[in-house]
Formats: C-alpha cells, structure tokens, sequence
C-alpha cells in the first residue's frame, strides 16, 4: 500500500487515433491505483473532446453506452483545482451529434472532484503532445510525465531526431515532408527520397504513437502508399531509412535525475512492430532482459536517460531503440513520453523486472508529478522593479 493516499484523475480516450490504446491502458493504470490503495476518479474523454465523470466512462467510451455519466470540463484558471459541471444538451456518448453548450454562469466545483494530481493515459495528439499539458498549466494542476515543451518535442518526431543529431545522439537517417508537398507534386516528393533515403525505408506520421499511420516502403508503389496513409494522420511526414536491426527499448522515470530500468528487446511477430504486433496479434515476444552484453546495456541505458533529459521528459518516458545487425551500431529510434500501460506494454514490464510492480510504478509517477508541480510553484510569476 502506497504511504499516501492520493485522489488521482485518471484521463483516458481522447481525439487521437490511439484512442483505443488509451482505453486499454486507463484500465489497467486504475485497477493498479487502487491495488496501491488510492483513490481513482475516471475521466473519460470522448472522440468528440467531451470530459465524462461519474457512471463508467471507461464502460462508456468501450460500448457506446451511457451510464449516467456528466460532462465535466476543467477551468484554466488557477485556484479552481477540481473538475466543474457542464450544462448541455443531452448527446450520444458514441455519436456525440449534439456537443454541449456550456452555460459559464452554471460552473461550480464539482462536489467531492478536487484532485491532488491528473494522470493523463492519453496517447497521440491532443493528449501526449503538449496541448492537455498546457490545460493543467493554466489551471495550475499537478499531473504525470513531460510538461508542455517535453510532450511536444517527445510527439514530433522531426524535431525530436534533429534535436537528438544536433547533439550528437546518433539516428538513422531521414527526411521529412509535408502532406501539400504530395498534393502538389508527388512524383517529386518520392523521386526525392529515393535519392536521400531510398529504399527500404519506412512512412510515419511525425506526430503519432503505437506505430499508427506506419508502414514499410520496398518500391515506389508501395512508397507512395505509405506516404498517403501517414498523410491522413498528420501534415508533416517522416521517412526513415529502413535498417535490419533489433529493437531494444528502455524505460525511464524521474525528474532532474532519472534511472533507467534494464534493457527489454522486441521479436515482432510481423514484418516490423506495427499496430497489430503490438496490441492485436500475439506472435511479438518480450525478451526481457535483452541478450545482450553488459556494456552494451549500460550504454542503452546512458544513452536513454540521455535523450529523456534533451526533450525535457519528466516523470516517465521509454526510448526505443535500433541495434543494426552487422555493425552493431546502436541508433535512437524515439522516446514515449506517455508509454502504454496495457497489460502486455513494455514499460510496466521492464520495470518489474527491474524490481518495481505496477502498483509502485504507478505510485511513483503521480508522485513525481506532485514533486514537480511543487518546485514549479517555487517559481516567481510576477515582477516588480524596486
């Protein structure tokens, strides 16, 4: 049993495409909260951005079906630390065809809802990138993992490898695009990858997780393929050299001085560690720890702390990386800065295997959420010229 009970909102769902990941992991996170002894307030949050309290939400967002669940928002305004009443039209939680209509002059503070931290479980956009982050700053709200500019650098995956490069952290070479860039003139987008990156080489959203939007380029066709489909996730493209490789990650937690756990490897069970792989099909196997030699391990785990410190991760975070067959040349890959906490998720196994349970990771990281929030308070927001 964790030393003090928190009351800790946990958000789920959200407007991204892992909104299912999401789902699956807040189950998880919450039956480990309350085996650690807190007390857990269920916040879902539906395709349409609408926040759900009360009844299930979790049940809710899975089915379609309502329970009696109230729309709840949070204000941006600091000093008002629990979760405030919507008043709107009734909707369908799967359709959400009437969005509410918010009646400003009805908020109150929900009764009971104050919340000593927020753990967002939310993957991708709208959740993992910097936007809901910056909600809790305004509203002055203790929450797990990054702030605002580490999900963000965490989320774009451009910006985070010339981050990386530029401080000598190696990557595989890539190239990045705009979605306007294919519109206009395909036939140039990929004659020009070809020349820098060629082929294999992979297509990703730059700003997405659990490998949605991904996929595996070996021609032309298939290159302009996967350019399309990344393109319906994002308007910025990555494209990445395709190298044979193992794939080894890392979990990281803490914040000025975070540890790293051991190192796991990935076998995937398709061609690469897609979607499927990681969430549907069961052929991928954990390997943990990796077989590797100890140097080795140690230099993942120097270099993942390394790259969680350059993007301003906080509390939590796994980094991936590529070990090339052959030269045995070790890349990073990316950093997750909100890992799936599903029950087969490799940054709750890695810990464990470290000599943390689920129920002490998850303890731990809305702990340090807490902490940060209280040296951030430490900070003067006002100036005054004697």
């Amino acid at each position: 049993m964790a030393e003090r009970r928190l009351r800790i909102g946990v958000l789920f769902g959200g407007r991204s495409g892992e909104h299912e990941v999401s789902l699956q992991s807040a189950r998880a996170v919450m039956a480990a909260l309350e085996q650690a002894g807190h007390d857990v307030v269920p916040i879902g949050v539906t395709r349409q951005g609408r926040w759900l309290v009360a009844g299930d939400p979790l049940h809710a967002l899975s089915s379609g079906e309502s329970a009696g669940e109230r729309s709840v928002t949070m204000l941006p305004e600091p000093g008002r630390a629990g979760l405030v009443p919507v008043v709107s039209g009734q909707s369908s939680v799967a359709s959400g065809d009437e969005l509410p209509t918010t009646d400003h002059r009805a908020l109150t503070t929900a009764s009971g809802a104050s919340l000593d931290v927020v753990f967002p479980v939310l993957h991708g956009t709208f959740g993992e990138d910097g936007t809901v982050q910056g909600l809790f700053e305004l509203a002055a709200v203790p929450y797990v993992g990054a702030g605002v500019l580490g999900s963000a650098l965490g989320m774009d995956k451009v910006v985070q490898k010339t981050l990386w490069r530029g401080m000598g952290l190696p990557v595989v070479d890539f190239v990045s695009l705009r979605r306007r860039d294919l519109e206009s003139d395909v036939d140039g987008a990929t004659s020009r990858i070809e020349v820098s990156i060629g082929y294999p080489c992979f297509t990703k959203p730059a700003n997405l997780g659990s490998s949605v939007g991904v996929s595996k380029a070996r021609n032309r066709a298939e290159l302009e393929a996967g350019l399309n489909t990344a393109a319906r996730y994002d308007a910025k493209i990555l494209v990445e050299r395709g190298v044979d490789a193992r794939e080894l990650e890392c979990g990281v937690l803490g914040n000025d001085e975070p540890i790293a756990s051991v190192v796991g490897e990935i076998l995937p069970g398709a061609d690469f560690y897609d979607y499927r792989a990681k969430y549907l099909d069961t052929g991928s196997q954990a390997i943990i720890p990796a077989d590797i030699s100890a140097d080795l391990a140690d230099e993942v785990r120097r270099m993942a702390v390394a790259a969680f410190k350059a993007v301003d991760a906080a509390g939590l975070a796994r980094v991936d990386f590529f070990l090339e067959r052959g030269t045995d040349r070790l890349y990073l890959n990316e950093i997750n800065t909100m890992p799936g906490f599903t029950e087969i998720s490799m940054y709750p196994k890695l810990w464990q295997a470290s000599g943390v349970s689920f129920a002490e990771l998850v303890t731990r990281v809305a702990e340090l959420g807490i902490e940060r929030f209280a040296e951030r308070a430490r900070n003067q927001t006002s100036f005054h010229p004697e």
